[in-house]
This record gives C-alpha cells, sequence and structure tokens, in this order.
C-alpha cells in the first residue's frame, strides 16, 4: 500500500507528515490526558512506519473519573505573541483512521486564554485511511464557551484529542495541514 500525499501542490499548507524529527513548523508535538486536572485517563503515543509509510498513533483509555474525559496531543502553530495566521486557507485537512467515535480537533486562539476554552470540530473516522476535511465553518465553541468568535487569523495550538465519554481509543495519523 503506498499514500500519496494529499498535500501535492501549493494549495495545501503541510503541518506534519510524521516523516522524520523535522516539523514543518520547527515544533513537536506534545501529548498529555486530564490527568494534568485529577483524572486518570491513560495515553499511548508511537511514531509508526508501515511500508515505508510514516505515521503517529495516539491510543489509551479515556476515563470520566474524578471530572476527567480527554488525551491528546498537540502541536503549537504560533510563536510566543504572534499568532499563527490561517485565513487564506479553508481549514484543517487530515489523513487518518480508527475505530469508533468520540475524536476532535480542537483549535486555541488568542481568545482562548484558559486552559478550559477551544474550538472543537468531530473527526468522523473509518477503519481505512480516509481524508478529512474539516471546514473553519465546522468549528464551534467547546463545551465551557469561549469569548469571542472564531478567527482562523488568530491560532494557536491545534489538537487531536479523544475526549467526552469512557472508551478504548485508538487513532492514527498520516498527514494533517491546511487546505484552500
Amino acid at each position: 500500500m503506498s499514500f500519496n500525499s494529499i498535500f501535492a501542490d501549493d494549495l495545501y499548507f503541510l503541518i506534519d507528515d510524521f516523516s522524520g524529527d523535522k516539523f514543518r513548523l520547527n515544533r513537536s508535538w506534545e501529548g498529555f490526558t486530564d490527568q494534568v486536572m485529577g483524572g486518570v485517563s491513560e495515553i499511548s503515543i508511537s511514531r509508526i512506519s508501515r511500508q515505508n509509510e510514516p505515521f503517529v498513533r495516539m491510543s489509551g483509555e479515556v476515563s470520566l473519573e474524578n471530572n476527567g474525559g480527554f488525551i491528546q496531543i498537540r502541536h503549537m502553530l504560533s510563536e510566543p505573541f504572534k499568532p499563527f495566521d490561517g485565513s487564506d486557507y479553508q481549514g484543517i485537512r487530515l489523513k487518518v483512521r480508527g475505530r469508533g467515535d468520540g475524536y476532535y480537533i480542537f483549535l486555541r486562539t488568542t481568545a482562548t486564554v484558559f486552559p478550559w476554552k477551544f474550538y472543537k470540530s468531530e473527526i468522523m473516522l473509518e477503519e481505512t485511511w480516509s481524508t478529512v476535511d474539516l471546514p473553519w465553518s465546522s468549528f464551534s465553541e467547546g463545551d465551557y464557551g469561549t469569548l469571542r468568535a472564531f478567527r482562523p487569523d488568530k491560532l494557536k495550538s491545534l489538537a487531536i484529542v479523544a475526549y467526552g465519554k469512557e472508551f478504548t481509543a485508538q487513532i492514527d495519523i498520516s498527514e494533517i495541514g491546511l487546505y484552500k
């Protein structure tokens, strides 16, 4: 099985294809769970290459115990005090596969100062590799509200999240970026 890049021309901004140690924005991914606020969810993050096709796998147990309910990998898009401007693009595109539901992209902007503030869009997964487009219009305020309307010109971070219910999570991502 060989993948063609979904980011093959100037119509895309590749954030990561997980092919090496270097990232387009020179920033790495970080994983964390609801344990930062007392939860008990567990996460595992693996960089995998099968048939010379690299991807990252986030898996784990999402638990609602102790007011928990998430695991995530996050990528900082902006530099300190300088937001990333995604306004020339229509939204997020990713090549992904997984099991079940409960997966989201969380975006934080300069308007989401508090850690519990975010904008979210659900990722509909298939068990085989598929390309998923999440237009900016699909992002709604997170469960605890936000202060301002979503603005793609003020992006700070992007996270891939298993969230909101108890389940065994597994999601593979081979490419992620912005599409025009």
